[in-house]
């Protein structure tokens, strides 16, 4: 950046309400920020290089705790357990709806037989309803989601049994 571009930017700071300006060009990076003193104002410019973020290591001593393992036993604690079946996922991020249609019976219900290929549901997708089938036969264990509900990618939806 060259001086008279600099010497343009301080003016412009000095000149308004502006208390503080950051410009980057390039691999140049210039900070004019504006302070107020008894003796007036004053124009602090301090040019700086972008440089890649180091890691710092703490110098000081810390207890050894494996925060790796706190942090698995805590997940696996708050986790449910994986039910018992074969697990339908949503495939897409949306909104579940169990029925064709408000005031329609839902396409199945916990007991329900379906055979590969049966709508179970149906997510919303940016406007778009998507029919949700059972990828295998069986009879529907649990139904995981109430209708409405919002669901994302990979949640279960059903147990298949």
């Amino acid at each position: 950046m060259d001086l008279r571009k600099l010497k343009t930017l301080i003016d412009l700071v000095a000149d308004s309400d502006i208390a503080e300006l950051e410009v980057t060009e390039g691999e140049s990076k210039v900070r004019i920020a504006k302070t107020s003193s008894i003796q007036g104002q004053t124009v602090v410019m301090q040019p700086q290089q972008i440089m890649p973020q180091q890691y710092v290591q703490p110098s000081v001593a810390m207890p050894q705790v494996n925060v790796a393992t706190q942090a698995i036993a805590a997940e696996a604690a708050a986790a449910p357990a994986e039910p018992e079946g074969n697990v339908v996922k949503s495939p897409m991020v949306g909104t579940f709806y169990s029925a064709p249609a408000p005031g329609n019976p839902p396409y199945v219900e916990v007991g329900s037989p379906v055979k590969q290929g049966d709508t179970l549901c149906i997510i919303e997708a940016m406007k778009l309803l998507n029919e949700i089938e059972a990828d295998t036969s069986g009879v529907v264990k649990q139904i995981l989601v109430e209708n409405g509900e919002p669901v994302e990618f990979g949640q279960p939806l059903f147990v298949i049994g």
